[in-house]
């Protein structure tokens, strides 16, 4: 079932328009469910990079670049519209359109869901019920489950907050032959400026289908941009060069999108003493972190595979899916460390911060250091980005003595 705003024009995620990365890990998982998607969205217009394709600067300066590094650069509608046709196209999937409304229950467990049909006169028409053997909520950061279970006699998941008050906007540009090395190109602040955002514009472009670049630019707090085409392209010509490039040499293809993200969110279902079977959740309905790390659709990928991995160990649907949220929560964790880390880094950011957040924080910026002008440790440290690797792995003796040695002979 499509609840409420989640049909194909994508009405649910008013974020939809917006650049969106699908990290390598993403990439991976979806080749898994979806054999051979990616040579098909390559097929009908995806762009691929690889090696120096793929470019990030940190204050302006372009990292050492990792030869195997691969990345794919389309929009997400073109993404989600193939992944639909793929899904759709199951014999045993159906498809119905429809507002969900509330839980059904039988006893402990959700045994189905109410819903209104959309194609019902007026809202007030009375519900429908479906039955299920589990019910997943993919609704989004703005899921309604913990309501739901409220209603029931059920606690809510214990929900983590980080306000980061993230603005970006997205335009389009056609695309011609101007850039041909280059698919994605990434722009952060970082440890020389003090992750200052004026004294680093940070922004992206990325190469998509129909011969368009997707370009974003990012401010927090008052440096937020807006729908001003003027401003948008000054503030391109304040970034690095791929992006000056393109501000200087190509048209602007319809109206600038904006939007605001206000806090990451994370509920922590493994932190409940109880909770139903018969019920799940996926995606930014369990965390939805700062979309400037592009960590979320790959997230969604590696939930899908964490509940498979969940069903195929011989776990019944009908009994509370505790091993599920907890292997979630390993992928959740890390990503959630990650962002929230970065977000820190941030002079409007006040916390919560983990314990023994500065030492943390300055093997965190010795390493990116390093990554800047040593291939190898770069190479670590996307691993951990493109979440093929946990966090921690940039705190392995290795790595910290091998980024201690590079700034060393740097000096």
């Amino acid at each position: 079932m499509e609840s409420d705003g989640t049909d194909s024009a994508g009405q649910g995620a008013p974020h939809r328009s917006q650049l969106h990365a699908l990290l390598s890990m993403g990439e991976t998982q979806l080749n898994r469910w979806f054999p051979g998607i990616t040579e098909d969205l390559i097929r009908h217009g995806a762009q691929v990079g690889s090696g120096p394709a793929i470019q990030y600067y940190v204050d302006g300066v372009l990292k050492a670049c990792v030869p195997d590094s691969m990345m794919l650069g389309a929009t997400r509608p073109f993404l989600e519209d193939h992944m639909r046709q793929r899904v759709v196209a199951l014999p045993n999937v159906q498809v119905r359109a429809a507002r969900a409304t509330g839980l059904l229950f039988t006893g402990s467990r959700v045994c189905g869901v109410r819903f209104q049909p959309r194609d019902s006169v007026t809202l007030c028409s009375g519900n429908e019920e479906l039955d299920a053997d589990l019910v997943v909520d993919a609704m989004g950061r703005s899921s309604r489950l913990g309501t739901w279970l409220r209603e029931h006699g059920w606690d809510e998941p214990p929900l983590d907050r980080m306000r980061v008050d993230l603005g970006y906007a997205t335009a389009l540009f056609h695309r011609g032959q101007e850039l041909p090395g280059t698919v994605i190109a990434h722009a952060s602040p970082g440890p020389s400026t003090g992750y200052e955002q004026r004294l680093s514009e940070p922004g992206a472009l990325t190469a998509v289908e129909a011969n368009r670049w997707s370009v974003v630019i990012a401010g927090y707090g008052e440096y937020k941009p807006d729908r001003d085409p003027v401003e948008f392209l000054r503030r391109m010509r304040r970034c690095v060069a791929p992006l000056r490039e393109v501000a200087g040499n190509c048209e602007l293809d319809g109206d600038i999108q904006t939007f605001h993200f206000r806090e990451s969110r994370r509920r922590n279902f493994t932190r409940l003493n109880r909770f139903p079977g018969g019920l799940l959740a996926v995606g930014d309905a369990v965390a939805s972190v700062n979309p400037a790390y592009g960590q979320g659709l790959t997230l969604a990928t590696l939930a899908a595979s964490s509940l498979s991995a969940h069903l195929r160990a011989g776990a019944s649907p009908r009994v509370p899916a505790w091993n599920y949220f907890r292997r979630l929560g390993v992928v959740v964790n890390a990503a959630w460390q990650v962002s929230t880390t970065a977000d820190l880094a941030q002079p409007h950011v006040t916390g919560p911060y983990p314990r023994g957040y500065r030492m943390i924080r300055w093997a965190g910026d010795k390493v990116l250091e390093a990554s800047v002008i040593d291939t190898a440790v770069n190479a670590e440290f996307m691993a951990v980005v493109n979440m093929h690797k946990h966090p921690r792995a940039l705190a392995k003796p290795r790595t910290l003595l091998r980024a201690a040695r590079v700034l060393a002979t740097r000096r």
